[in-house]
């Protein structure tokens, strides 16, 4: 079994420029995710995608491959990732096993990308995803409002269930790891339609960069535990 671990870098971040670069806790933000590849011991090569020739440097100087360049159309804001993700299938030799490490989830551990590629291994299922116990429920703390101005619950639940406890968990997807295999990405269009399993990851390993908001508490855990 072959396993690549790929991870998606483009230059053009607009809600935190140059974010994949920027140091947090010492490293820039792309070396967290190669060392998560790395400490989990079951990659065979970390590859990292990228349109930026300062990313590419950087990656390269922290221990990955960079064999290829990623078209400019291809990383663009309205870029589809699955594109990318199907162009570097194509653009490397066969292998077995498809891991994608987004940069945007800095505080993931070697165990947690371990436990994705094991789920995938051992589960009959086309791609394994990870997710985080949701803070909010859509049957009890989410509303919708309608052409008129009046808000309703997202999801009644029915009335033979009044308190949040009672009602079935819903979790929050994450950006920390994703397992499928290179036939599915580029037989299929979208992660959910294949059958899909799910690993769960605590809060604090569970940030996903988007803001300055966002980087700046993860500068805080990262400090907190230093």
């Amino acid at each position: 079994m072959k396993r690549y671990g790929f991870i998606f870098a483009r230059g053009g971040s607009k809600g935190v420029p140059g974010k994949n670069i920027r140091p947090l806790g010492g490293i820039p933000l792309i070396g967290h995710a190669i060392k998560a590849g790395q400490d989990s011991g079951l990659l065979d090569r970390i590859i990292v995608s990228t349109d930026d020739e300062a990313i590419a440097d950087t990656a390269r100087q922290l221990g990955a491959e960079v064999p290829f360049m990623r078209p400019t159309e291809l990383a663009q804001d309205n870029s589809p990732e699955w594109l990318a993700w199907r162009h570097a299938i194509n653009a490397v030799d066969d292998f077995d096993i498809f891991v994608s490490l987004p940069c945007t989830a800095p505080m993931r551990i070697g165990d947690d990308v371990r436990r994705c590629i094991e789920t995938f291994e051992s589960d009959k299922c086309d791609m394994v995803i990870t997710a985080r116990e949701a803070e909010r429920h859509p049957s009890f703390n989410m509303i919708t409002v309608d052409t008129a101005g009046y808000a309703t619950i997202a999801m009644p639940i029915g009335t033979d269930i009044i308190r949040r406890q009672e009602a079935p968990p819903v979790f929050d997807m994450t950006t920390v790891c994703y397992v499928t295999t290179p036939n599915f990405i580029l037989e299929h269009d979208a992660v959910f339609q294949g059958k899909v399993k799910m690993v769960e990851i605590p809060p604090e390993r569970a940030v996903d960069i988007d803001t300055e908001l966002d980087f700046a508490f993860a500068e805080f855990l990262m400090e907190r535990n230093s």
